[in-house]
């Protein structure tokens, strides 16, 4: 059967939304998602982009030499000598262009009426525009350049490109994700937010997009006669077997004409209840292989990094916490351990790919998605050096988590540990240096990782170190397999910046089934959006 649904994917990214869309099955196997069109600007995440876009050419599964260039971790081959057929399919389908300039526009809009024509209208539009002028992160950045005006930056603005291409590709559904500060961010008094659904709401081809919200708040036996507010927006990844407390805005519109054929009974577009909810850090960063942190700023040895971390030690065991006396005897017992067995952990490497193991608390389903079977090494998987004084508060603050069962705030930090930061005990970065909990979800990954580590110190004391690009990745539930391209830094901005895959994958299949009915109730004359073959009638919905 060939695919029944060409999807577009715009500010694609690394791939993360497409990568779910591509692996979502039916019962007998088949692949209803084609994705046809990928468009990223970014060069090294384009690059990722379009190998795994070449590998999706391989139906029956990736070509040997990929898993030969990863598991024996050799030069990457020339794909483009070895398979010229579909390195040059991938190359027309991911594209790597600026939307919204003129070259775009000449290059997508006639992709985008032939996939119409050649679908015969059964394509669908993903995506989420640049979401940094929208985080409250990228807010707070903002305000604190010298004459910066909201209603100047093309950031704010980028989702009307994605809204252009709606009303040109005019899809049976969409999905759009961004972040959650698009609640309460503004440009001229207006909400984004607001304006982005007004947008929407105002595309009225076939009757228009019905907006349905994945989690609302709403009782779910009364959620679909009512209008979903901005809030309801908001999907929470931790709840839908993700390791990630990751909080995003989703927005998915179904065409009201599609909805009149395959009814309005929406309730399976709710389909998290049903997964497994639970899953924690431990479960995906368990059976990794042991790295050591480096020593930047110096000759980086073992010996090196054995005598930073037992200096470490002694300037934490120096310091006055504050915490009951049964805490205190057991943080200082992990510290003095953590320096006694410094020697032995000099001996990790700084980077590893073996052994490529899984937390055995997995869910089966999250841990067939990461591992590979023909896959045996861990690509992307390098530690950061990190100056001696912030190996003191990574020990610091990693024993502290494991003993208390929270990661610091600025407040407990001795202040023999504190940065020099004349904002430390301010409370504006009472997080800045943050553990990752093995026992609950991550929090939520983002591209700042990619500055520095300190938002994301890895559980274990006597690694002393941040999260690798591996290990966020698997925090973000990319495969195993999904090869980062470019620098580590441009690495982990990609991963920051992605839509979790199994996620994807968990939205596209809840789409398809309202999509199913719609195929096979719509009448084979009936061209898509037409008015013919409607079996059931939909109520108005703003």
């Amino acid at each position: 059967m060939r695919n029944r649904f060409a999807v577009v994917d715009l500010f694609a990214g690394p791939g993360g939304l497409a990568e779910g869309f591509s692996a979502v099955r039916t019962r007998d196997g088949a692949r209803p998602f084609k994705i046809s069109l990928s468009v990223e600007r970014e060069k090294s995440a384009h690059s990722t982009l379009l190998l795994r876009t070449f590998l999706r050419q391989f139906p029956s599964g990736f070509p040997e030499d990929y898993y030969g260039f990863l598991n024996r971790q050799t030069e990457e081959p020339d794909w483009s000598l070895r398979y010229p057929k579909e390195w040059e399919a991938a190359q027309h389908e991911a594209l790597k262009l600026e939307l919204g300039s003129a070259a775009a526009e000449r290059e997508i809009a006639p992709r985008l009426d032939a996939l119409r024509t050649q679908y015969s209208g059964d394509t669908i539009l993903i995506g989420g525009p640049p979401c940094q002028a929208y985080s409250l992160m990228g807010r707070s950045r903002n305000s604190g350049i010298a004459g910066y005006v909201a209603e100047d930056d093309p950031k704010h603005f980028l989702y009307k490109e994605y809204i252009r291409i709606l009303r040109r590709l005019k899809p049976v559904a969409f999905v759009m994700e961004n972040v959650k500060g698009l609640l309460s961010a503004s440009v001229g008094g207006a909400r984004v937010l607001e304006q982005i659904l007004e947008d929407v709401k105002s595309v009225r081809h076939d009757g228009g997009y019905r907006l349905v919200a994945l989690a609302p708040k709403q009782d779910e036996h009364s959620f679909f006669d009512a209008v979903p507010s901005p809030a309801d927006f908001v999907v929470r990844s931790e709840e839908f077997g993700i390791p990630q407390a990751r909080h995003r805005i989703i927005i998915v519109g179904i065409r009201r004409d599609v909805l009149d054929i395959a009814g309005t009974d929406l309730s399976h577009l709710l389909p998290f209840a049903s997964q497994p909810v639970g899953t924690v850090v431990e479960d995906v960063l368990d059976g990794m292989p042991k790295l050591r942190s480096g020593v930047s700023r110096t000759v980086d040895t073992p010996a090196s990094w054995a005598q930073a971390i037992q200096g470490a030690a002694r300037l934490v065991l120096g310091a006055k916490v504050d915490m009951t006396r049964a805490d205190e005897r057991q943080f200082r017992e992990r510290v003095r351990h953590c320096a006694s067995t410094a020697d032995r952990a000099a001996t990790w490497p700084r980077a590893a790919a073996k052994p490529n193991g899984i937390g055995d608390g997995c869910a089966k389903g999250l841990k067939s998605w990461i591992l590979d079977p023909k896959l045996k090494v861990l690509p992307n998987n390098q530690g950061r050096g990190h100056m001696a004084a912030d190996l003191a508060r990574y020990l610091f603050a990693s024993v502290y988590a494991e003993v208390l069962g929270v990661s610091p705030k600025a407040r407990d930090y001795p202040s023999a540990l504190a940065p020099q930061h004349h904002n430390w005990r301010s409370g504006a970065f009472a997080d800045r240096f943050r553990v990752q909990l093995r026992g609950k979800p991550s929090t939520t990954v983002t591209s700042h990782i990619s500055k520095d580590g300190h938002y994301f110190i890895h559980p274990d004391p006597e690694q002393c170190r941040s999260l690798t690009v591996r290990e966020a990745a698997r925090l973000q539930t990319f495969p195993d397999n999904y090869f980062f391209k470019g620098n580590r830094t441009e690495q982990f901005t990609q991963v920051g910046n992605a839509v979790p895959p199994y996620l994807a994958m968990q939205i596209g299949t809840a789409l398809f089934s309202v999509l199913d009915r719609y195929s096979r109730r719509r009448s084979p004359s009936a061209p898509s959006g037409s008015a013919a073959g409607r079996r059931v009638a939909v109520s108005e919905w703003a």
